[in-house]
């Protein structure tokens, strides 16, 4: 959808804002743009809609060259969300998500009609934000309206600078997740700025980390993280970059262990001798339709009363779950957050293991060793301490 070819930035005083620059970005991809202020990464994104011009090279959209193009038609086509927004003070947010429309000649009535289908999308009732004036806002619900701005037109690609940069880092998680969530609605083609390593690893696709005006690595989150390509890509990263790639590996079913499976309505005897049997010091409970329902300790089963009773009797709630495909991080998050040894993790409502400490651990060595192999995560050889 987007492909630079040679690009130079060379400006009146000599300065070489970016350097021989050639990606592409295919059609419903989000690249994030990552680097250090003045490497050149808003530049490139200045280039795409023309906001200024290259001194070297072409950029293709959609395999024709923008140079070709009428800057303003341009830009018309293009969304595009800034960091101050840049709302309209006297319009309204119906109005100001309008704009592009009304600009392209549509009808004010299917103009407002689209903007308040964006402002539902965004997470803004229109009937009660419609009739709002930007003052009247958040910094955060700004933010919404501009990307609802952005998308009015329905344009095929979205340039993003540093969008969620000014407010605080709880909004700014939050807007995050919104995104993430719209971008799987309408897939737009996403350039997206920023000098946060972290944003840049959760929203992107693909990351391009910039040096001096020039792309150092472009590449998934995972491999960034994992195999970075030059010394400066491992330092800016930094040091904590296996934290960091927690965020970006998926609990997988090859991560799992398998503990032993009782159910509700068995007896305490029968699910004592299957723990025995096991050597295991608890079990999993699942109800009569196969849905996790929580665990219960061998010692308390062993110590029933009466080994008649039906596990129920002693099986604990479980609260700390997940879904496969979750991430690692998240994974962690729930092990802290409920102090557990273990969490168990669901495909829809089916049980499909648990994760532990260890086996996060693992798969996560797992998916490091792939990226530098260049292998699938579950054909790698992990070495074990003895007794680890």
């Amino acid at each position: 959808m987007i492909r630079f070819e040679h690009v130079t930035k060379r400006y009146g005083d000599g300065t070489i804002a970016v350097d021989d620059l050639s990606f592409e970005v295919a059609k419903g991809e989000l690249v994030t743009l990552v680097g250090p202020s003045g490497c050149g990464k808003t530049t490139t994104m200045k280039m795409v809609n023309r906001l200024t011009d290259p001194s070297q090279g072409r950029i293709l959209l959609d395999g024709a060259d923008i140079a070709a193009s009428d800057p303003v038609k341009l830009r018309r086509r293009i969304g595009y969300v800034i960091q101050q927004v840049g709302l309209f003070p006297h319009k309204t947010v119906l109005d100001n998500t309008a704009t592009v429309p009304q600009l392209l000649g549509w009808r004010r009535a299917k103009g407002r009609e689209r903007a308040a289908e964006l402002l539902e999308l965004v997470g803004l009732d229109p009937s009660v934000y419609g009739d709002r004036y930007p003052d009247q806002l958040s910094g955060g619900q700004r933010q919404r309206v501009g990307v609802a701005r952005a998308l009015a037109a329905d344009p095929p690609v979205l340039l993003m600078d540093e969008p969620f940069g000014a407010v605080d880092p709880v909004v700014r998680e939050h807007l995050q997740s919104e995104f993430l969530r719209l971008q799987a609605e309408v897939r737009k083609t996403v350039l997206f700025v920023t000098h946060d390593m972290e944003e840049a690893v959760r929203l992107g696709d693909r990351i391009a980390v910039y040096g001096a005006g020039r792309i150092e690595q472009f590449d998934p989150p995972a491999k960034v993280l994992g195999a970075p390509a030059t010394p400066y890509v491992a330092d800016f990263v930094g040091a904590d970059r296996g934290l960091k790639r927690l965020s970006v590996t998926p609990v997988e079913s090859g991560d799992l262990e398998q503990p032993p499976v009782v159910r509700l309505n068995d007896r305490l005897d029968k699910a004592a001798t299957r723990m025995r049997t096991d050597g295991a010091r608890w079990a999993v409970v699942l109800d009569d339709a196969d849905a996790l329902h929580g665990w219960v300790a061998a010692e308390e089963v062993a110590a029933a009363a009466d080994p008649a009773a039906p596990v129920r009797t002693h099986a604990r709630r479980m609260e700390a779950w997940l879904p496969l495909g979750a991430s690692l991080k998240q994974a962690f998050s729930t092990m802290l957050q409920h102090d557990a040894g273990w969490i168990a993790i669901l495909d829809g409502d089916h049980f499909e293991g648990v994760l532990t400490p260890a086996r996060l651990h693992e798969a996560l060595r797992r998916s490091i060793d792939a990226d530098e192999q260049g292998v699938r995560r579950e054909d790698t050889d992990i070495q074990t301490v003895p007794g680890g």
